[in-house]
């Protein structure tokens, strides 16, 4: 799994400027419809939001990793979006969210990629130089560069 073949420009939101968890997903799911991740965003949206009613995907340090395999996903995206200001994601660790990460896999994907991905980026999440290093990238080139190289 190469987490920069899963990234483009168009999936990277600095900073995004939207309210709600919801309006957050379907704001980065218009990226993922640009890069070619998404083709039915309603119906991955959908399914993303489904997911998360089972359980916030807050992990804590001020960063949601909402997720979702759907029939909308024609192949596996990701998302990056800093946030204008602190949202409230009901997080684990009651803590709003300044950092998002969307991922994005095709429901007959018979393997477990999205948690690979989740797996890979929560390692380097739980370390403080890494979130900080998101939080204070100038672009997004730079925001590709430090996931590449994590």
């Amino acid at each position: 799994m190469n987490i920069r073949e899963l990234l483009s420009e168009e999936t990277i939101f600095l900073p995004l400027e939207v309210g709600t968890k919801e309006e957050v997903i379907a704001k980065m799911t218009e990226g993922l419809k640009l890069s070619g991740s998404v083709r039915d965003g309603e119906q991955y949206v959908s399914d993303v939001l489904e997911r998360e009613a089972t359980g916030s995907t807050g992990i804590g340090f001020g960063v949601a990793i909402p997720h979702g395999k759907s029939a909308g996903v024609v192949k596996p995206g990701l998302a990056v979006a800093r946030m204008a200001g602190p949202t409230d994601w009901d997080s684990l660790d009651e803590t709003p969210v300044s950092i998002v990460f969307l991922i994005a896999v095709p429901k007959e994907n018979v393997g477990n990629e999205h948690l690979q991905i989740l797996v890979a980026l929560s390692r380097k999440l739980i370390h403080d130089d890494f979130r900080q290093s998101l939080l204070d990238a100038g672009s997004k080139q730079e925001i590709i560069d430090i996931l590449t190289n994590m």
